[in-house]
């Protein structure tokens, strides 16, 4: 199963580099956002910074041996890592551990692994296997409904173990869809199932049916020639009216009481001042702390273990979810455009090579990645700076956590491998 030496050596570098520096600068800020003042002991691996370097070099240890074996045992063996999965994700019905309402940890000892991190590679590496078959026809009904079962079975097990955030990474593999030639209506109704949602709470049931009906009449009226126009106006704004009913159902009935106050902070849905002012202290209080740490970093920070609400322990969970808050507070506005800057080039950079694969399983499976990735990032840092709704799911590569950074490495240094045979494949 070990590739070939000459393989090996075609890595793209500029990937590794990105990944040793976004992994190198996670270990210090998480060292910084968890020692509190007091003495530091870089191997004691009881503390936070101890462990996330050990889960460090266990995730290169781990890439090494992903690199090395065969290119073709990932798409050959995709279809029985992803049941393996999913009977994983299964099995926590029955072993798992709850950790802040979600069921989404088995105990190992003092080590809690969380399979839906490991979930995204196995869902990945099955639509890239599933896609690339040619016998898949995506223009076929058929085809499409096999292709969304692959990826919404897991998302449906995950939300029904409370755990929305990572359920929600998910829906970027339909962006890889879109890439590989699904109907555009898809992302359409995607997009304006959002926007009716957005409306419907922001403002009223009423107004979004209105709105709904609205724009959906004088879309197909101003299109000129449609064969059965009246038919498809009374057709989508049936389904636009479902939306929005759905929406408020949703809301008030079936969604958790600290779910609906998220999307109030969000949206600014409260107006009750009291209200507001005790939302000040609960739920609020992560997101203002947050700012607050981000906006006295100024434009070059206060300087690294320096940061004084850092290391007053104001923000919580700042060295998993809030972590960015950290890099705000010591390393500035610049350093934060830094840490944008390598998401950025590393996501672009897969996403060129991906385009440049002469497999449709490599391609497929590099799209995969960056979607997640990019997911992963944008509403985390969105989360930390209030523009996106406050969802528990981990910034790649600097959170705190040894599945989720394991996970990361494996799902990237996996399209490493795959392009790293693209040389046999010309």
């Amino acid at each position: 199963m070990i590739g070939q030496r000459k393989n090996r050596l075609k890595l793209d570098w500029i990937i590794i580099s990105i990944y040793l520096l976004l992994v190198g600068f996670g270990v210090g800020n998480i060292l910084s956002s968890s020692i509190s003042g007091e003495e530091i002991y870089l191997f004691d691996f009881t503390k936070l910074y101890g462990k996330q370097f050990i889960f460090a070099f266990i995730s290169l240890f781990v890439g090494f041996i992903v690199i090395s074996i065969d290119v073709k045992f990932y798409e050959r063996f995709s279809s029985l890592f992803y049941l393996l999965s999913l009977i994983l994700l299964i099995c926590l019905f029955l072993f798992g551990k709850r950790i802040n309402g979600a069921l989404s940890w088995f105990p190992i000892g003092s080590f809690n692994l969380q399979p839906s991190e490991f979930v995204k590679i196995t869902v990945a590496l099955a639509v890239s296997k599933y896609i690339s078959d040619y016998q898949t026809d995506l223009r076929k009904i058929s085809d499409q409904a096999k292709l969304f079962l692959i990826i919404l079975i897991p998302i449906i097990i995950i939300i029904l173990q409370n755990d929305t955030g990572s359920s929600i990474v998910f829906f970027s593999l339909f962006l890889v869809l879109y890439r590989e030639g699904i109907s555009q209506n898809y992302i359409k109704s995607i997009i304006a199932i959002i926007i009716l949602s957005i409306i419907t709470l922001k403002f009223s049931l009423l107004t979004s049916s209105i709105i709904a009906v609205f724009f959906t009449t004088a879309y197909y009226f101003f299109k000129g020639k449609t064969k059965n126009k009246i038919i498809k106006i009374i057709v989508v704004s049936f389904l636009s009216l479902t939306t929005c009913f759905a929406t408020t159902y949703t809301y008030n009935n079936i969604l958790k009481n600290h779910q609906r106050n998220y999307i109030k902070v969000w949206l600014n849905l409260e107006k009750d001042p009291l209200k507001i002012k005790k939302m000040e202290k609960t739920i609020l209080y992560n997101l203002n702390e947050s700012k607050k740490a981000i906006s006295s970093g100024g434009l070059t920070g206060k300087g690294y273990l320096k940061g004084t609400r850092t290391m007053g322990n104001f923000v919580p969970a700042q060295h998993s979810d809030y972590i960015f808050s950290t890099v705000g507070e010591e390393w500035g506005f610049f350093g934060s455009i830094f840490i944008i800057f390598l998401y950025t080039m590393l996501i672009l950079r897969i996403l060129y090579l991906s385009e440049i694969q002469k497999n449709k399983f490599s391609r497929v499976y590099g799209y995969s990645t960056a979607s997640i990735l990019f997911i992963h990032f944008l509403i985390n840092i969105g989360m930390v700076l209030g523009l996106t709704p406050t969802i528990g799911i981990p910034l790649p590569f600097l959170s705190y956590g040894g599945s989720s950074l394991i996970a990361f490495t494996i799902l990237l240094f996996v399209f490493l491998r795959l392009d790293a045979n693209k040389i046999n494949e010309w």
